[in-house]
């Protein structure tokens, strides 16, 4: 039932995968694990993340239903086991958290080769379009001094850094407790394009960023965690790029934003499969500040966050496609053959 959208998963996988070995092999260069020592070695964490996966669930469930009655813990357990963890729970959860575990990893290794395989970089050019587009005025400049560099710098900077824990979360949350095994699918699916694209995207056209090209234009905003990671990835990638350092990736590159690409993806998710109206606010508001703040603290230039927006409307398009989702004129509903019946119809 879910065929195409396993198949594409584990094809972007093997696909980053091979891209990554290749890649590192006429380099000269090793594969980094980007999390250092975390959990020890690859073939260990990700048993560790599987069993998470499936503790997360009965854990909460668990002690919710069986607090009052310690008794009755292993037929509440034997319960959830049968009734939601069945052959098709287990298959997505086990592809989906190894498939985007791969490509995510791979993601950041051959990120980190963009300086050894490109050396020009579209920095200037990228910086004329936003001038262009703000009738000579750079999007840093106009940000700090509508919106401060105070308070409104720590608030972005606190929002901004809450991608880092939130794309693990989301997508383990989706394969976990989705109950349209399709919506899973379609989710996890789309991630994976999406890092896929935004790979791409680094080699299409390398960049640095504004706020490692042109460092002048943020010398008024103070030492916000934001800013503290700038300055660290920028260390990295010195010592990276120099060959002072062999054990680390650098994570340096511009176009596109995957920031604004995934928490657009997350939201128009959300969006579609979700009848929380507040969940669905949150999700666009989270969108909109990491949007600024990619601009505020010049992490990317405009043209990357609409490259990003790019990329989550493909990669949730052609996500939807393969996990089954029918898109109509008016809206989307689910492929006729899940097991959800109220799908949620978006309508002008």
């Amino acid at each position: 039932m879910y065929r195409r959208a396993w198949v594409l998963m584990v094809v972007l996988a093997v696909g980053m995968a091979t891209w990554a070995i290749v890649e590192a092999i006429v380099l000269d260069k090793r594969l980094v694990d980007p999390e250092g020592s975390f959990l020890g070695p690859s073939y260990i964490r990700l048993p560790i993340l599987l069993l998470g996966a499936l503790l997360l669930d009965l854990l909460p469930m668990t002690i919710w239903n069986s607090w009052r009655n310690p008794r009755q813990i292993p037929s509440v357990v034997r319960h959830r086991l049968r009734t939601h963890w069945n052959k098709e729970r287990i298959t997505l959860v086990a592809l989906g958290i190894i498939c985007f575990y791969v490509v995510y990893v791979t993601y950041r290794n051959i990120k980190s080769f963009l300086p050894f395989v490109i050396e020009t970089k579209y920095d200037r050019e990228l910086h004329l379009i936003d001038h262009a587009l703000l009738f000579g005025h750079d999007p840093a400049t106009l940000l700090h001094t509508v919106l401060g560099t105070g308070i409104a710098a720590h608030v972005l900077s606190y929002v901004y850094l809450w991608f880092l824990p939130m794309v693990p979360l989301v997508v383990t949350a989706w394969v976990v407790w989705v109950r349209n095994l399709s919506y899973g699918y379609w989710f996890v699916t789309s991630q994976c394009l999406a890092w896929t694209l935004g790979t791409l995207s680094y080699y299409a056209l390398p960049t640095l960023g504004p706020g490692f090209r042109y460092v002048q234009l943020y010398t008024d905003l103070p030492n916000t965690p934001s800013k503290q990671l700038m300055d660290s990835l920028d260390f990295t990638r010195d010592y990276v790029v120099t060959g002072s350092l062999s054990n680390a990736v650098q994570s340096v590159a511009g176009f596109a934003s995957l920031h604004c690409g995934i928490t657009m993806l997350v939201a128009l998710m959300v969006q579609f499969t979700i009848h929380i109206r507040w969940l669905k606010i949150v999700v666009w508001v989270n969108f909109a500040i990491t949007a600024v703040a990619t601009l505020y603290f010049g992490w990317h230039y405009i043209a990357d966050d609409v490259a990003g927006v790019f990329i989550a409307l493909v990669s949730f398009y052609l996500g939807g496609l393969a996990s089954g989702q029918r898109f109509e004129r008016w809206g989307t509903r689910s492929h006729p053959t899940t097991t959800t019946s109220a799908v949620p119809v978006l309508r002008d």
